[in-house]
């Protein structure tokens, strides 16, 4: 597995990616990746459209961060999608959006 801005530079990651709950993996290799682009139309398509919707929720966790309060990224995330507040620990959801478990306790205990 491989961050995606390791895979593009084909250089090492910096940080490493840990999944939470069971996930399927498909591999593909970058060479693999590049005979696509070069081979066919439908490759170039699938992967532009790929990297857009990657940039923007990358865009998109980056202005929750600079614009909105921990308690609005909590809620956000609790209402996009609620079933990751029952399957992941409260202190993996609590590093996901930037702050410790303790204050998330004090998030949770002020919304309920």
């Amino acid at each position: 597995m491989s961050a995606y801005d390791s895979f593009l530079t084909q250089n090492p990651s910096e940080y490493q990616i840990e999944t939470l709950s069971d996930t399927v993996l498909w591999r593909l290799t970058y060479g693999d990746l590049q005979d696509v682009y070069a081979q066919t139309k439908i490759g170039n398509i699938i992967g532009r459209i790929t990297a857009e919707n990657l940039f923007l929720i990358k865009s998109q966790r980056e202005q929750s961060f600079l614009n909105n309060s921990a308690e609005k990224r909590y809620i956000d995330l609790f209402t996009e999608r609620p079933q990751l507040i029952k399957e992941i620990p409260l202190k993996y959801i609590a590093s996901y959006i930037g702050i410790t478990p303790q204050a998330l306790s004090r998030i949770r205990r002020k919304i309920s």
